[in-house]
């Protein structure tokens, strides 16, 4: 017997978050503007003492500090308000005393150069380092456009393009490059999205076409037993294709930004969720409860009234219901009715976002299991095909819609069994 091939893995988690906000304190990241500050100050302040210190070996050496005196007292008497020269002693003393005082005086100018040329240098360099954050931030200013208008395409807006101006460098060159390597994202990204727009539309009306004709058949209270079970599972089957095309279709569609947006509160749409789904619930014995406080956002109702509607049926299929409960409680050993699951269905604002919060009892899900269980035709330790429950498109059509809304879904295994699934969308 053949080996099944292993199913694909998910795509690695990006290990950077455009919708990360920007650092309080931006000084303190090691950034290239910083860093090329930094260099552009720190070569200035290099040159600035090598010049400094080749003037000042200039200054001493033309003052001559330390030489002998170019002449010499014979006799007589020498005054000086600086200088205190002893009075009445020989001419070798008044030439010692004249000695000292001129290079008393030479080295007090050196001082005062150096002293002066430090402030001089200290002036400049912070000058220098203003003038050199200021041309960094022009010349990187290209790479600031190419970052925000790749934050505007990791937002689901393949439209934007860097289209730089000026010289042909290499920072032009980066910037036509990336917006041809859009250009052509964009039309992959659009075909894929044409095709299975019109290969759902095109599978609606063959699907229709044999729905009605199987509840024709079926309508027939003559035809025989076998011919209406058969019926029955044809129909069903047909309903699983209409409920997968339907998938598809919403999923191309909800891949897009939402153009039109209107106030939707979440805590109506996930009651709305809630009614629909509220007779399946009984009938598996799984109790739908939970506190919906108003959450008003901009967008799409009927989209958003599509992720509360698959997480909520998720909820109530994927419980433990399903598999112990069957319809009824059951009795247990002490004589009394076991207890079925449960779904909590949560609305409210959080942080400055409007928050759907779904959470089911149900099997223990691993947490290396979460990622795959948003990928399309996915679902938890089951084949691809074979499964009544769905057509595995649920959750990957709620987390298209969340981030066509500019929000996310996230999911954790709840403790016990179950998942915990939020969705937070901007207000």
């Amino acid at each position: 017997m053949a080996a099944t091939p292993a199913p694909p893995q998910a795509p690695p988690k990006p290990t950077w978050d455009p919708r990360r906000p920007e650092p309080v304190f931006p000084w303190l990241r090691p950034t290239i503007r910083i860093r090329l500050t930094l260099l552009y100050g720190g070569m200035f302040l290099i040159a600035g003492i090598l010049l400094l210190s080749i003037i000042y070996l200039l200054a001493a050496n033309a003052l001559n500090v330390g030489s002998e005196l170019p002449f010499k007292i014979v006799s007589g008497e020498v005054s000086s308000q600086t200088c205190n020269f002893p009075s009445r002693t020989t001419a070798a003393q008044l030439n010692h005393a004249m000695y000292e005082c001129l290079n008393q005086q030479r080295q007090h100018a050196l001082d005062d150069l150096l002293s002066r040329s430090l402030l001089a240098l200290l002036g400049l360099a912070v000058i220098a380092f203003a003038f050199g954050y200021a041309m960094a931030g022009r010349v990187l200013s290209p790479l600031g456009r190419i970052t925000r208008t790749a934050r505007a395409v990791a937002g689901s807006d393949l439209s934007r393009r860097i289209e730089l101006d000026g010289p042909d460098d290499e920072l032009k060159e980066l910037a036509d490059t990336f917006d041809e390597m859009l250009d052509r994202l964009q039309r992959a990204f659009t075909a894929q999205q044409r095709f299975v727009g019109n290969a759902s539309h095109e599978l609606r009306t063959p699907l229709a076409i044999n729905r009605t004709l199987l509840e024709v058949q079926l309508s027939d209270p003559h035809a025989p037993v076998e011919l209406q079970q058969l019926g029955k599972t044809l129909l069903a089957t047909n309903e699983r294709s209409e409920q997968l095309v339907e998938g598809l279709l919403l999923l191309a569609r909800s891949d897009n930004q939402i153009v039109e947006r209107k106030p939707v509160d979440l805590a109506e749409v996930a009651s709305q969720a809630v009614d629909q789904v509220h007779a399946e619930a009984e009938a598996k014995g799984v109790e739908i409860r939970g506190e919906r406080k108003p959450a008003v956002v901009q967008g799409n109702g009927v989209l958003l009234e599509r992720i509360a509607l698959n997480l909520v049926q998720n909820a109530v299929r994927y419980n433990v219901a399903h598999e112990e409960v069957q319809r009824e409680a059951l009795p247990n050993k002490g004589g009394g009715r076991r207890e079925g699951g449960w779904v909590e269905v949560n609305t409210d604002v959080q942080h400055g976002q409007a928050v759907l919060v779904v959470t089911n009892t149900g099997p223990v899900v691993p947490a290396y299991e979460i990622d795959n269980l948003f990928e399309p035709f996915r679902r938890l330790r089951t084949e691809r095909t074979g499964s009544d429950k769905g057509v595995g498109l649920g959750l990957s059509i709620a987390r298209s819609v969340a981030r066509a809304h500019g929000g996310h879904i996230s999911a954790q295994p709840r403790e016990g069994g179950g998942l915990v699934m939020r969705v937070a969308l901007p207000i």
